[in-house]
């Protein structure tokens, strides 16, 4: 059998990883600027994160949610006190496609409705309803169609006031980014959110803020959402979350009463995910990871908004989207391949930067010179 080919994969094969920093079998060194993705939020192979997962391990590794797994409840626990949401209520699954599935349910069952405000540029998965809600028709197969769906423009205000005009009882959720990612880097504003929280008040919708590669402390705060000063009703979660162990999450409002089967998962919330989740959460509070990402990702952007070939960065903290002129369109290939910097990208011409929250001042001005290099060598 051989691997169904759907991945462009760079030929690098990882052999062990520190911190922010990667090694190929070859023993060249990487520096990580783009964390598998967002994922690795508290640094490669924290000793926290390793040590309790190894303990965690020679006990159980995993059982169903047939029985009591107290470290879920010393998850939530935490949870809400570093997210500043102590209320709400947790339900754990594996993946941020399957949270946002989770919440557009939710929210159905909440209020009987079916039609959902999703904006351009958005991405929240590639099951059922999370890729119909993802502004991406090549990825939406025949079988996600559906018209429950309704796009709007981001971040245009007065086109989702005339929606909630036209559809208004009829709109189970409204579903945003608080950063959108593969969408560029683009945040949402103020008043959108504002306005959001507004409308979903008055017509009883549900505000699902999702946050699984902007939140868990990306951005400075531990929801991106949470600087417009309004609370989302949902709010979905897993990239940063584990570190790289497969675990999202749902922190569901007290509104929301939950019954037997209303939703379920065989592997969410296992002892060995749940070890994953609460060493990140441990270390994201007692490190300060928050002020970190916001202290090193305000002197990146700051930096990278004073060199003349950058057309324009957007983003905060250390969630940070570089857009530069076709011209420039190596430069992410040149940054792997030349200065040995794993970065993302997003089309058409984005460099994202998603380091570890726990990213240096010192890697921070290494990724600046090779980058002000890399850029140099076009001209």
């Amino acid at each position: 059998m051989k691997l169904y080919d759907v991945y462009p994969i760079n030929p690098i094969e990882i052999d062990h990883a520190k911190g922010s920093y990667v090694w190929d079998k070859n023993g060249q060194k990487y520096l990580d600027m783009y964390g598998g993705h967002a994922v690795i939020s508290i640094g490669h192979t924290h000793p926290t994160y390793v040590k309790n997962l190894k303990e965690q391990l020679n006990k159980v590794g995993f059982y169903s949610n047939s029985v009591e797994i107290p470290q879920q409840k010393v998850l939530a626990q935490l949870l809400g006190e570093v997210s500043g949401k102590p209320d709400y209520q947790l339900f754990l699954c594996n993946s941020g496609a399957e949270a946002n599935e989770n919440a557009l349910k939710l929210a159905s069952f909440y209020n009987g409705r079916k039609i959902i405000i999703a904006f351009t540029g958005s991405f929240h998965g590639r099951t059922s309803l999370a890729v119909a809600a993802t502004d991406n028709p090549k990825i939406i197969a025949p079988v996600n169609e559906t018209q429950n769906v309704v796009f709007l423009p981001f971040n245009n205000v007065e086109a989702l006031n005339e929606a909630f005009k036209n559809y208004g009882e009829n709109i189970s959720a409204v579903i945003t980014e608080g950063i959108q990612g593969v969408g560029g880097i683009r945040e949402a504003s103020v008043p959108f959110l504002k306005a959001i929280r507004s409308l979903c008040d008055q017509y009883n919708a549900v505000f699902i803020a999702d946050s699984v590669q902007c939140g868990y402390g990306r951005s400075g705060r531990f929801y991106s959402h949470d600087y417009a000063g309004v609370n989302a009703d949902i709010y979905t979660m897993a990239k940063g979350m584990g570190n790289g162990f497969p675990i999202g999450g749902v922190a569901i409002a007290p509104k929301f009463k939950p019954w037997h089967g209303q939703l379920g998962t065989t592997f969410g919330g296992n002892h060995l995910a749940c070890a994953a989740a609460i060493s990140v959460l441990e270390v994201i509070k007692k490190d300060q990871l928050l002020n970190n990402a916001t202290l090193v990702g305000d002197y990146l952007i700051e930096q990278l908004r004073s060199i003349p070939e950058v057309k324009e960065v957007r983003g905060t903290g250390l969630m940070i989207g570089i857009e530069l002129n076709e011209a420039y369109s190596n430069l992410r290939k040149d940054l792997l391949q030349k200065h040995f910097i794993f970065t993302g990208e997003a089309k058409p011409n984005v460099i994202r930067l998603l380091p570890a929250l726990n990213l240096s001042m010192e890697d921070a001005e290494f990724f600046l010179t090779e980058f002000e290099q890399a850029i140099s060598n076009y001209n």
